[in-house]
């Protein structure tokens, strides 16, 4: 059994006095004073003249654009490259950009990523890789060999194929453990509606096209953008303009220019009425709700301030739609929402987790609030409180340095005035009530969203069809692949029923008769967490007492008891020691009994045969188990060798596998648990039957 753990985030509140006695003195007209009228509500002061720090920028004879900013408060120096190339459609390779990125900081035709790594910790430094550049800082007495080791990676790179290994086991871990997490599934799904699955921004990596990129790939498409013509590179720190050019020059002059395709995709279209999808989640309680669809929206656009205000009153923050689904309906923890500007194609989203119960709810909410910003006048109260909001964070931007360098590089990429940034406040003051409406008009389609819900469907379909306009709800799985519903789960065949599939478990392990003669169990288990090695101890005796516990080496982490009657979780470490009620208890009493599979109806576990459904590529029965307490896990038994294979249920999914016969009973030997975006896999080291295990062993006192 496994605890259900509850993050309560508690939030202090300042409160201010509401009454302040502030008096004015009226100067020369003999000391008399005046009580201040706050009935009258102060006029805005004047934007205020702001003056961006100061930048150089010279350019490479191979097409490399420096931009320089000076710091000389503290004796460091980075340098951040950007590539500025239009991304390309990576198809059944989707990914590979990411891992040709990656791979240009696991060594170079010079250095071993063991000798890189020693090489760069050695001198303090960091230096990281992406698909769109590099970054590097160290101490400016370094600069020499920071830029060496810079100029190495990204001018030499190895692409072993021992390290697209170990980058491709990593990146298909992380991918399993996303199947669990509504907030990955959903993003990855939201981006394909809204920009389409052949569109780059619209692709998501698999498990298939991560094994289909090579070392080939991804050298060809560092061969292809990895081209200095393309880049902007921002140095920031203590050095000068002089410096930073006889660096260039020394480090990078010799990097080699080429022509870079710059692939333009098609532009994706609103679609023509809100489409519904869903991602089914049997055992969830929440939905992760996601609203959007592409807009037009160009970084430095007419629009681009003003519609940056509009969305901020919306859900850029703590405002309308946090206060409606929050504050006033309590649906949620938080909802927002996002308008982001791209040279290509931006995109308008909303995004908050709500219960199944109120998804209807809360998406008629957030229509409402698209509705009203589009057909209102916002109150000059309210959008004086968001443009000062807007007006302290672009303030607060401009204390990093590297701020002014990503303006400059901005300016430069995006073909922006060159007081653009100068008169930012200006320009975000002079935005009115009337601003705020037109472009809500033009950027604000209540009518034409893709909703993506994350859920039950059984509980939340329903629900959803009023905002379909009559159109069939679209269902896809978590690699973005549409299916239908009503034959995803096939018809099991006619007479086989859900007991029909328990006895064929209980065969597939050994049979009723080889169960029965277990009389105690004790299973020893491990995995690796941050590096190391946690232990999973299990015992079990006959009828009904169990007990797991947690830990490394001597260390005990948690410890759960149950002596048939009583049950108690104890976390030495959190000074825990409870006694389970409730629910809590019910559960228990069904996880600690011997072979509970042979003993379901006696127990209260009511089972229900859905049909059969593909799991892997193999074909699997779907059975729901109902327990006393009222909660239900989904389980799935290999159609044709009986055997238990995937569970599941609130605490996330289990797969298992490698099953082996210990005394006639088969039991599985890798148990896979994934948790949210945690992964635990644990490898069974051993398991004992009879070993006639004492009483005291399960004692809660």
């Amino acid at each position: 059994m496994k605890k259900l753990i509850i993050i309560i985030i508690a939030t202090a509140f300042a409160v201010l006095p509401q009454f302040l006695n502030a008096q004015v003195k009226t100067g020369k007209s003999g000391g008399k004073t005046e009580k201040l009228d706050r009935s009258v509500r102060p006029q805005p002061a004047p934007a205020p003249v702001i003056n961006i720090g100061k930048y150089e920028s010279f350019e490479l004879e191979n097409g490399l654009k420096v931009f320089v900013v000076e710091n000389h408060k503290i004796p460091r120096v980075s340098y951040s490259l950007i590539l500025d190339y239009n991304p390309v459609p990576e198809g059944n390779m989707a990914g590979m950009a990411d891992f040709a990125g990656q791979m240009l900081r696991t060594g170079t035709t010079n250095l071993t990523k063991d000798e890189l790594d020693e090489a760069i910790d050695f001198i303090g430094a960091d230096l990281s890789t992406s698909s769109t550049g590099i970054y590097a800082s160290a101490l400016k007495k370094h600069n020499g060999q920071l830029l060496t080791l810079m100029a190495d990676v990204l001018m030499n790179p190895s692409f072993k194929e021992e390290e697209l290994a170990k980058l491709k086991t990593q990146a298909i871990s992380g991918l399993k453990a996303q199947e669990n997490d509504p907030e990955a599934i959903s993003d990855r799904i939201s981006k394909q509606l809204v920009y389409g699955a052949a569109h780059p921004y619209g692709e998501s990596m698999t498990e298939k096209s991560v094994e289909n990129i090579s070392v080939d790939h991804c050298r060809a498409f560092y061969q292809a953008f990895f081209r200095p013509n393309i880049g902007y590179m921002a140095i920031v720190g203590d050095i000068t303009k002089a410096e930073a050019m006889e660096l260039m020059q020394k480090y990078l002059g010799n990097w080699e220019k080429a022509d870079v395709i710059q692939y333009t995709p098609e532009t994706p279209a609103l679609p023509a009425s809100n489409t519904v999808a869903i991602v089914d989640r049997p055992d969830a309680v929440q939905t992760a709700l996601r609203i959007g669809y592409p807009v037009d929206l160009k970084p430095g656009s007419e629009d681009a301030i003003k519609a940056r205000v509009m969305n901020t009153i919306l859900g850029g923050g703590t405002f309308r739609l946090f206060n409606n689904l929050r504050e006033d309906k309590a649906y949620t923890y938080g909802a927002y929402s996002q308008l982001n500007t791209d040279k290509l194609t931006g995109r308008f989203n909303v995004n908050t987790e709500i219960r199944n119960s109120v998804t209807d709810s809360a998406i008629n909410e957030v229509f409402y609030e698209m509705r009203r910003i589009r057909e209102e006048l916002v109150p000059e109260d309210e959008l004086n409180l968001v443009k000062n909001f807007l007006n302290g964070n672009f303030a607060l931007s401009l204390e990093r340095p590297q701020t002014v360098a990503n303006f400059a590089i901005s300016t430069a990429r995006y073909g922006l005035d060159a007081d653009y940034y100068a008169n930012y406040m200006k320009n975000l003051a002079a935005v009115s009530a009337e601003d705020v409406k037109a472009v809500a008009g033009k950027y604000i389609k209540p009518e034409n969203a893709y909703i993506l819900a994350v859920g039950k469907a059984a509980e939340i379909a329903p629900r959803l069809g009023q905002f379909t306009g009559g159109k069939a709800i679209k269902y896809y799985d978590f690699n973005g692949k549409e299916y239908d519903p009503n034959t995803r789960v096939k018809p099991a065949p006619e007479g086989m029923t859900a007991e029909n599939v328990l006895k064929s478990y209980i065969n597939a392990i050994g049979g009723e008769k080889a169960l029965n003669k277990i009389k105690d169990m004790t299973m020893m288990a491990s995995t690796t967490m941050q590096g190391m090695t946690i232990g999973f101890d299990f015992y079990r005796k006959s009828p009904n007492k169990y007990m797991m516990k947690v830990g490394a080496g001597e260390m005990v982490f948690q410890k759960m008891v149950f002596d048939g009657t009583t049950a108690k979780l104890i976390s030495p470490m959190g000074g825990e020691n409870k006694v389970l009620e409730g629910n809590e208890l019910e559960d228990m009493k069904v996880e600690a009994e011997m072979n509970q599979e042979l003993h379901y109806a006696r127990l209260g576990v009511n089972l229900t045969l859905e049909g059969i459904e593909e799991i892997d590529g193999v074909e699997c029965y779907r059975l729901i188990l109902t327990y006393p307490s009222g909660k239900q896990s989904t389980q799935f038994f290999d159609a044709k060798s009986g055997l238990k294979v995937k569970e599941l249920s609130e605490q996330g999914t289990a797969t298992f596998g490698d099953y082996r016969e210990v005394n006639g009973v088969r039991f599985p030997f890798a148990i896979s648990q994934q948790m949210g975006p945690q992964t635990i896999d644990l490898k069974v080291l051993s398991i004992k039957v009879n070993s006639k295990l004492k009483d005291d062993l399960f004692s809660t006192n």
